[in-house]
């Protein structure tokens, strides 16, 4: 699969009011996660002033990260017939655990394909949710022994950030958090392959149409930003960055359609940068995120500072799922940039 396949299919939005009847779908099979104010001194000094945060724990869901909401809705809407015969995905790791997850708790079966770089503790959560994890060599490899799968075992492919019932699972999280915080005045997102941001942007957007939407795009993974540019979704380029999870090959129609409706703004972050951010939420903070959940803060204390000064500004942190090893590195990296 990539991004240049034709798609006829209109882009329909989903509604507040589908919104609301997933999440009620969804109330005993995902966590209402917290909010908390950020309020630490360390945090004041990098932001403009009269700037007040709120971070939206998301890392809190089951998995680890958001993707059990978009899975769930997913795996919720097939036939008798579809579950008998199971479902696969293709992950760098969080959706492949999300997918685990969701098919245990609809009680279904899960192969899940994944890199063979993928972060060993999603691996681990993946298997831990009883699912058949395959390792590949590459992600292009990933793609094509999915559809093998797919082709030959006759399992439901539920795609990684793309399409309706995956935007309408996220869209939950968005339209929790603006009831949670109605005051908020910009909701920062992460973007990766866009289905978050697409979800989340959607919801906030029809329930407050005031509040500002602003995605983060890590500097080495920038499809979405190149695809707002040239007007249609892109391949990816070369990967140079540390957040894997927010690090797709390509964008698709239906996250870029929305994406391209509902973000105000879509800025980039480097990999010091979401170092540093990840420091700070450590220290500050207490949370020990994954580059992906560190990135919301990242956009607020770099790009977005001036334009957010004196707002009120939600992140949301999105995840934590990263092995100690690795995250030792990051956030040691990301303390000696703060000192």
């Amino acid at each position: 699969m990539t991004s240049s396949q034709p798609d006829s299919a209109p882009v329909v939005p989903p509604t507040l009011d589908a919104i609301e009847a997933n999440a009620t779908a969804l109330r005993d099979l995902v966590r209402q996660t917290p909010v908390t104010s950020w309020e630490e001194p360390g945090l004041s000094r990098f932001l403009a002033p009269g700037t007040r945060v709120t971070l939206k724990l998301e890392l809190l869901q089951h998995t680890g990260t958001f993707k059990a909401r978009g899975a769930l809705t997913n795996v919720r809407s097939l036939s008798r017939d579809q579950l008998a015969r199971g479902v696969t995905a293709v992950s760098a790791g969080n959706h492949a655990a999300a997918v685990s997850f969701a098919a245990a708790r609809v009680g279904t079966s899960a192969t899940v394909v994944m890199p063979k770089t993928a972060n060993p503790s999603r691996v681990a959560l993946s298997k831990a949710y009883g699912a058949n994890v395959m390792l590949m060599d590459s992600v292009a490899q990933a793609f094509e022994e999915v559809r093998r799968v797919e082709r030959e075992e006759g399992r439901t492919f539920v795609h990684p950030f793309e399409g309706p019932l995956t935007a309408l699972g996220t869209a939950t999280l968005g339209l929790e958090f603006i009831r949670q915080v109605p005051d908020l005045d910009a909701v920062i997102v992460p973007v990766g392959g866009g289905g978050l941001a697409a979800g989340v942007a959607c919801a906030i957007k029809q329930a407050k149409p005031s509040c500002l939407l602003l995605g983060v795009e890590p500097r080495g993974a920038d499809s979405m930003s190149r695809s707002f540019a040239q007007g249609s979704p892109v391949d990816a380029g070369p990967i140079t960055t540390i957040a894997d999870s927010l690090a797709p090959p390509f964008s698709l129609p239906y996250s870029f359609a929305l994406c391209r409706r509902y973000l105000d703004d879509l800025v980039l972050v480097d990999d010091d940068e979401l170092c540093r951010a990840l420091a700070l939420v450590f220290q500050g903070a207490k949370l020990a995120v994954e580059p992906a959940g560190a990135a919301t803060t990242a956009g607020l204390l770099g790009p977005l500072r001036d334009r957010l000064a004196g707002k009120h500004v939600g992140l949301i942190v999105c995840g934590s799922n990263i092995d100690p090893a690795t995250y030792a590195r990051y956030l040691a990296r990301g303390a000696e940039l703060l000192a």
